[in-house]
């Protein structure tokens, strides 16, 4: 059904209608009205003239929280502000006095100029409704400028008011504005009307900005923190009144698209928007468009408006910070780049022999706009073609036109199956060009290679697409391609492809081995009765053991059977067929890798933690008054609870596992858990390592969950079992304290209330069915090895015993026999404390575990004055100072592809 898709406003700009003739001629003679020639098939319904995009809430949340932190670290971080302060200003102050007279002078009379003259431009391209916009949310930021200096000056706190004021250089009994009138509209007005979304608009307005920011900050009349701000005020303005009133729709509908043919020449009768691919690299690709001319053969329409050229934009940004720069483009192009970077392309192509489409026409429609236009070519895709449709010719075909444009040093970048067009005769286009690139370099034209090996192989097979490649680049080229053969050279749509069949490659390995988990599962299942289970002699024991054996033996029989090799090592293997010497090494495209990434981000976070904690510290008269040797023996307990964790984890799994790296992977675990919680962080650790490892990923989370169930067993019966004693020990009888017996009753009347809340109960009972899924099936197996459960006990029981001694050895370091406590009370606190640190969201449990053990040790009776440096050493030796060696450990293992 044909739609009109367009606003009444979409006419403007477009030729005079006295300009053209009233009707137009059919082929067949007869007459038809000009309106019939503005319609569009498949085209967008009526759109709005405003819409509420999500993204403008994003940013403007976005803003509030960033606002919210600000103030934040101006509150609680008086000193940070206060030095950044200083020193600035001992920086700028050295600035030229000639210099900042011109950046102020220059500064302040662009600031109004520079606004002034791009409305101009705006309101000369009939773009008068961005003005308007931008002029409202200009008066708003200034409203909210004017309430923040009342809220400053009357009612924040003295720390926020010191990081956004300081002594007016005027009058020393006035300050200076928390945040600038009229910067804060400026920058609401820039945002608001779009003007960030125009490079060369963008580039002189910021080089203004910082030109007054710098004069400002050197005179002395604001902040830093005030900049900052201010900056934040006009930004999340802008995108709140964006929000609030809508933003212009600037798509182009069909009958803008039709104006705009006219204007270049063409006579259109009809366009049918082609229907969109997802497959697109970043989703920028633009709309396509069928359109029939009344006199000529029928056109290809390509548009692109500035919301499909921010498409794709947060994960092209993440590609070129990643790899490095011969492996990207760049992340954000103007229109008007990407318009003369396609045109450069298409007659590129077309003059290097490559069958192409056609470039005849462009041209803006409107300020947002623009369009290509094709000659049409016709035909269906690759990824349409049937199997039995693409046959050798047709793959030899395809390498011929990847030849061709190679042979320029013209690289496609994008050789996916809809890019590549089979017309009726059966010859191969080359479409999509657009993200292309000419004079390209050695490694593009190889990532081009395997990216199409890929592509043909996903359709006909490796052999058939290799085989192909060699027949027409020959085999050098192609065994040069082989580096580049990794998901990361391959396009998004590619990579995604390989993932699903990486799914159902595993899910089919899967079925393969419960098969045969079936088949040989021992007989002794069914010679259960009633009674129980029968009791097996020395001989059953050892017909069970050998069952077991063959049951293993099935099973890794039935998993290498139905292990298949993925599609890049079968293109790998039909290469070295042909060159035996070609390397096969993969190149380092990245520049850098997400694990790099998060390990840089987790050490600074580290670091932060480890500073704020440390300034608090006054090491003089903890050094002077500390008795080294109970440090000693504290230090001695932290590094051997490496050892009793490695035995906690090895105890629950029956896989042989090294126990040197185990230690190791324990000790990465004092990094990881600064980083994240401790209940997450060192879960995720050892199930990586022991997948690492060998052991299967199901079996290794039910290892990892065993020990962490069992480990939650043995810590409340020990912290029950050492309460208990605590309430006892200094009574004449065995019966416990009152707060003993009420900690008790009140965990008890927990316990009901979550068991009779359904919401609460399912809450629970979901959570703990995913962590310990298959933790029973792994406790039968390690109840079958008496030496392993022994070695998990064992290793929980040292565990607990070592960080109890080294906080007892941390107390005594500083306490003598006067504050001593005993070593059950020690034992609840550090229980306690323990517990509270796993069940806090901050990383290794900071903040609660501190406050938990210095609360509890003044609770049993020891001085504060000896409380605090004991928790304060027991934490540095068991969290702060583990974390350099548990970076180190973490990427050691990480290199040795042991994490």
């Amino acid at each position: 059904m044909k739609q009109q898709g367009a606003h009444p406003e979409d006419t403007e700009g477009t030729p005079d209608a006295s300009s053209r003739p009233d009707t137009a001629q059919e082929p067949g003679g007869a007459h038809r009205d000009v309106a019939h020639i503005d319609e569009v098939e498949g085209d967008e319904p009526l759109l709005p003239a405003r819409v509420h995009r999500p993204s403008d809430l994003m940013r403007l949340v976005g803003g509030l929280l960033a606002v919210v932190v600000l103030l934040a670290i101006a509150a609680f971080a008086h000193g940070t502000t206060s030095g950044l302060e200083q020193d600035i200003n001992k920086g700028t102050g050295q600035a030229p006095d000639l210099l900042i007279k011109i950046a102020g002078l220059a500064s302040s009379i662009a600031i109004l100029l520079v606004p002034v003259a791009f409305a101009i431009e705006r309101l000369i391209k009939r773009d008068g409704l961005r003005i308007a916009d931008g002029v409202l949310a200009a008066v708003l930021a200034h409203g909210v400028t004017l309430a923040t200096d009342l809220w400053v000056a009357r009612a924040a706190p003295d720390s926020i008011q010191d990081a956004l004021t300081q002594p007016s250089p005027g009058d020393i009994h006035a300050l200076t504005d928390p945040v600038h009138g009229y910067l804060a509209p400026v920058i609401a007005y820039m945002t608001a009307v779009g003007m960030s979304r125009r490079p060369r608009w963008r580039a002189v307005l910021w080089v203004v900005l910082l030109l007054d920011a710098f004069s400002m900050l050197v005179t002395g009349y604001t902040t830093p923190f005030s900049i900052i701000l201010t900056v934040l005020i006009g930004w999340t303005v802008a995108y709140g009144t964006l929000y609030a009133v809508g933003s212009p729709n600037v798509r182009p509908t069909g009958r803008t698209l039709m104006a705009g043919l006219r204007t270049v020449g063409f006579r259109p009768v009809t366009a049918s928007r082609e229907e969109a691919s997802d497959a697109a690299e970043g989703g920028d690709r633009g709309r396509r468009y069928f359109v029939t001319l009344e006199d000529g053969p029928p056109l290809d329409v390509t548009v692109v408006d500035r919301e499909q050229q921010a498409q794709g934009f947060f994960y092209r940004a993440w590609r070129n910070l990643a790899l490095r720069g011969f492996a990207t483009r760049r992340s954000l192009q103007s229109l008007r780049q990407a318009l003369e970077q396609e045109a450069l392309l298409a007659y590129a192509a077309i003059a290097a022999g490559a069958n192409a489409p056609k470039l005849i026409a462009t041209s803006e429609l409107g300020p947002d706009a623009v369009m290509l236009v094709y000659e049409h070519t016709g035909g269906r895709t690759l990824d349409s073609l049937d199997d039995e449709e693409i046959t050798d010719e047709l793959l030899r075909d395809t390498w011929h036109q990847v030849k061709a444009l190679q042979s320029r040093r013209i690289a496609h970048r994008r050789l996916v199956g809809d890019a590549i067009l089979v017309d009726r005769s059966g010859t191969v286009i080359l479409t999509d060009l657009r993200g292309g690139e000419i004079a390209a370099g050695d490694l593009l034209l190889r990532m081009d290679v395997s990216q199409l090996l890929v592509t043909l192989g996903l359709r006909v097979g490796a052999e058939r697409a290799v085989a192909s490649a060699l027949s027409v680049l020959g085999p050098d080229a192609v065994a040069d391609c082989l580096p580049m053969l990794q998901p990361i050279a391959l396009s998004r749509s590619t990579r995604a492809t390989l993932r699903q069949l990486a799914r159902e490659r595993a899910e089919r390995e899967r079925e393969a081995v419960l098969e045969a988990s079936r088949h040989s599962r021992p007989t002794r299942e069914h010679e259960e009765d009633d009674s129980g289970p029968v009791v097996l002699d020395k001989a059953g024991k050892k017909a069970v053991r050998a069952e077991q054996r063959a049951e293993k033996r099935a099973i890794d029989e039935a998993l290498d059977e139905a292990r298949e090799e993925d599609l890049l090592s079968q293109i790998r293997q039909e290469v070295l067929r042909i060159r035996p010497q070609a390397p096969v090494e993969p190149a380092r495209l990245e520049r850098v890798r997400p694990r790099t990434l998060i390990s840089l981000i987790a050490g600074a976070i580290g670091a932060y933690f480890l500073l704020t904690q440390l300034t608090h510290i006054e090491f003089g008269p903890l050094i002077s008054n500390a008795e080294w040797g109970w440090v000693a023996a504290a230090v001695l307990f932290s590094a051997l609870s490496y050892v009793a964790a490695a035995m906690a984890l090895l105890g629950f799994v029956p896989e042989r596992v090294p126990f040197p790296r185990t230690v190791a992977a324990q000790v990465a675990g004092s990094f990881v858990k600064i980083v994240a919680p401790a209940a997450v962080g060192g879960v995720a650790l050892n199930t990586r390592f022991l997948q690492r490892a060998g052991v299967r990923p199901g079996l290794a989370v039910a290892s990892v969950g065993a020990s962490q169930l069992f480990g939650l067993g043995c810590h409340i019966l020990m912290l029950l079992a050492f309460g208990y004693l605590t309430g006892t020990e200094k009574t004449p009888s065995l019966s416990p304290s009152r707060t003993v017996i009420g900690g008790l009753l009140t965990v008890a009347v927990l316990v009901l209330v979550v068991t009779s809340v359904p919401f609460l109960r399912k809450f629970v009972v979901t959570r703990v069915r995913s962590l310990f899924a298959g933790v029973v099936p792994r406790m039968l197996d390690v109840l079958q090895r008496p030496q392993k459960l022994v070695t998990g006990i064992g290793g929980m029981l040292l565990l607990t015993a070592c960080f109890v001694m080294c906080l007892d050895a941390s107390i005594r370091a500083f306490g003598d026999e006067s504050t001593s406590v005993s070593l059950a009370s020690v034992a609840v606190v550090f229980l306690a404390g323990n517990a509270l640190g796993s069940a806090a969201p901050t990383p290794g449990g900071v903040g609660a575990v501190e406050a938990t053990l210095t609360v509890g040790l003044i609770a049993v009776g020891l001085p504060k004055e000896v409380a605090a440096p004991a928790v304060l050493l027991f934490r540095l030796l068991t969290l702060w100072l583990p974390v350099l060696p548990g970076w180190l450990a973490f990427n050691h293992l990480t290199r040795k592809a042991a994490l």
